[in-house]
């Protein structure tokens, strides 16, 4: 049986998937961080909880918080983010900017390519950096 909540690839495998497809596996790698965050630090209940959620995970504030960890992303890591940023989006939500979007998807990407390389305690590094008040 595949263990997918440790799955690893080789370096070439990873490489093999889209800028798309690491986006859309960091989306849910990033959405669980969020969801945990909240829960663990009590910020909201019930319908309460839905919306702070919403919040976070929209791409306007993924945008925004991924420029606080643009700083300590290693040479390999920025690259993995240029190559989400820099992947054909065809559609864009319409309370976001197409740049918004974009820098959304590569912090998705970034987010997800990390999970695949197994640095769970680099995403943590990152994700804490960017909640930091």
């Amino acid at each position: 049986m595949t263990d997918y909540f440790s799955a690893t690839l080789s370096n070439d495998d990873i490489r093999a998937i889209s800028s798309i497809g690491l986006a859309h596996l960091g989306d849910a790698v990033y959405e669980l961080l969020v969801r945990t965050y909240l829960c663990v630090h009590g910020k909201a209940t019930g319908k309460g909880l839905h919306r702070a959620t919403i919040a976070l995970v929209c791409a306007t504030k993924q945008a925004e918080l991924s420029e606080r960890i643009l700083p300590l992303l290693t040479e390999e890591e920025s690259a993995v983010f240029k190559r989400g940023r820099n992947a054909n989006v065809h559609s864009v939500p319409q309370h976001a900017s197409r740049a918004q979007y974009q820098q959304a998807t590569a912090l998705e990407a970034l987010f997800g390519w990390l999970y695949l390389n197994g640095e769970k305690n680099r995403i943590n590094q990152l994700f804490n950096a960017m909640m930091e008040d």
